[in-house]
């Protein structure tokens, strides 16, 4: 329900943008009921940067304070966030829009906190055969929350349209406009309490109290309890039946950069490289409202209606099955292959748009339509989901949320950068053919990079406990000197190729 809440609080935003143009940019002189771009881009670069804090703070404190409390504070900051986004209410336009921003960044730091808390959370409670498709089935959330956050606006601007005293106009924007929207916003506090509740009833992570806190017999009696079952019928890749000789080099170390800094490498490039063509997806938004919506001549309420609408119709084609076929699919034929394979569709995707983008531009057809569909298929059966789940795999459980925090942090590092780097291309109501191109054909290219790297640098953690994952990694490292040291001390003495085989 974590990543519920934040699917619903970042796509709710769309719809709401409609409505804050109706209500603060009536008198607009360039273009009326269209809020600026750089006010656009400063709300959506708040949410961006708090989500960045988020993840590496919430990552670190969820490794050195326990799972458990850090996912309640950031659950608890999402709650008060989302209320306080609603009751941003002041005298002037300047003041709503400040107000907005300063509570839309704190939301963004709760949800940076529940990305790697959640994902740390469901791999240690997981076992080794299933957890791909649990995570997998956790990260789908996010489909259903940007399904309700789009049923939630579009039942709350049908309400408000049919309880308006007369009939609108396209003209005319009501009071009550001003209403709507902070219900919308404020709504998305309740699957958070809920969480937040649900969460505080389950103990913390066995991997954390027994890796971490060294303290086995705690995690034993919370596993039974989690798992209603006696100890000794717990999975055997559970942390307590593994030998605990935990190395001791600490995040920051030469230690770590060669054990783990490969993983960390591809884990944040490949979210990084993920996350700015995926975001960058409002660079064709404009032309399907355009051209597809017909928002010219309708009120306040049916645009709103219209944008969430549209909303649905991808999550339900696109969205959901992407994530529902990564949840079937993930433990059969592993992550990597569906990281590549997603990331390679998304590029010929990408370049089916944009080398004929005049044709897209100059003819009216649902080819267009099904095309941007495709972009939120693959990535979702592919590395936007699977880039969630190998992070909280690699890494051993006193890293595991800290590097969880980096990885995402990169991502939405690459957001901002596409949602708000590209804004160049799409500065008016009809940007220019040749930008749009470049644009994405780039984006196209960016997605056969995210394919390179995952190719090259990509570790399989199909099948294997956290443990092993860890343990194989370390193991090597280990091998890897030993032959070193080896050919060091007998140099006239061949190593066996099988010892270096890494």
């Amino acid at each position: 329900m974590g990543l519920f809440t934040d699917a619903y609080d970042l796509f709710c935003i769309p719809p709401i943008m409609k409505l804050l143009g109706r209500v603060y940019y009536e008198d607009n002189p360039h273009d009326k009921y269209q809020i600026p771009q750089v006010v656009l881009a400063t709300m959506l670069g708040t949410v961006l940067l708090g989500t960045v804090i988020g993840q590496l703070v919430f990552g670190i404190l969820g490794d050195r304070m326990g799972r458990r409390r850090v996912y309640g504070i950031s659950l608890m900051l999402m709650v008060l966030s989302s209320v306080g986004c609603g009751f941003s209410i002041c005298r002037t336009k300047t003041c709503v829009l400040v107000s907005l921003g300063f509570f839309r960044f704190f939301l963004g730091l709760g949800i940076g906190g529940d990305y790697p808390l959640s994902a740390t959370i469901m791999s240690e409670f997981a076992n080794k055969n299933t957890r791909g498709a649990f995570i997998a089935a956790v990260f789908s959330m996010q489909g259903l929350g940007i399904l309700a956050s789009s049923m939630v606006t579009m039942v709350v601007s049908k309400t408000f349209e049919a309880a308006a005293s007369k009939k609108l106009s396209h003209d005319h924007t009501p009071e009550d406009a001003d209403i709507a929207w902070r219900l919308i916003l404020m709504l998305g506090a309740v699957p958070a309490g809920l969480t937040y509740y649900w969460r505080m009833m389950m103990p913390e992570t066995a991997r954390y109290t027994a890796l971490v806190e060294n303290n086995a017999l705690q995690a034993a009696r919370d596993m039974e309890k989690v798992l209603d079952v006696s100890i000794f019928q717990i999975a055997e890749d559970d942390p307590m039946q593994q030998p605990q000789n935990p190395s001791s080099y600490p995040l920051i170390s030469m230690q770590f950069l060669r054990v783990h800094g490969i993983d960390l490498f591809s884990c944040a490039t490949t979210w990084l490289l993920l996350d700015i063509a995926f975001y960058s997806s409002s660079l064709f938004q404009s032309q399907i409202y355009r051209k597809n919506l017909h928002l010219q001549d309708t009120n306040v309420y049916n645009e709103a209606f219209k944008v969430a609408f549209f909303q649905t119709m991808v999550a339900i084609a696109a969205t959901i099955p992407g994530y529902w076929f990564t949840v079937y699919f993930i433990d059969r034929i592993g992550r990597k292959k569906i990281q590549m394979m997603g990331f390679l569709c998304m590029g010929i995707v990408y370049f089916a748009i944009g080398i004929p983008y005049h044709y897209w531009r100059t003819h009216e057809n649902k080819g267009f339509l099904v095309l941007y569909g495709l972009t939120f298929f693959f990535a979702n059966f592919g590395p936007n989901t699977t880039t969630f789940i190998v992070p909280a795999e690699l890494f051993p459980a006193r890293f595991r949320s800290t590097c969880h925090g980096i990885s995402g942090a990169m991502g939405k590092v690459g957001a901002f950068f596409g949602t708000l780097g590209f804004l160049w291309a799409t500065k008016n109501n009809d940007p220019r053919i040749k930008a749009m191109r470049i644009a994405l054909v780039s984006l196209g290219g960016i997605c056969l990079l995210g394919m390179a790297v995952t190719y090259l640098f990509t570790r399989e953690t199909n099948g294997r406990s956290l443990e092993e994952n860890e343990k194989e990694k370390e193991n090597s490292e280990l091998r890897f000197f030993r032959c070193l040291m080896d050919a060091d001390r007998h140099p006239k003495t061949s190593v066996p190729e099988e010892e270096i085989a890494l």
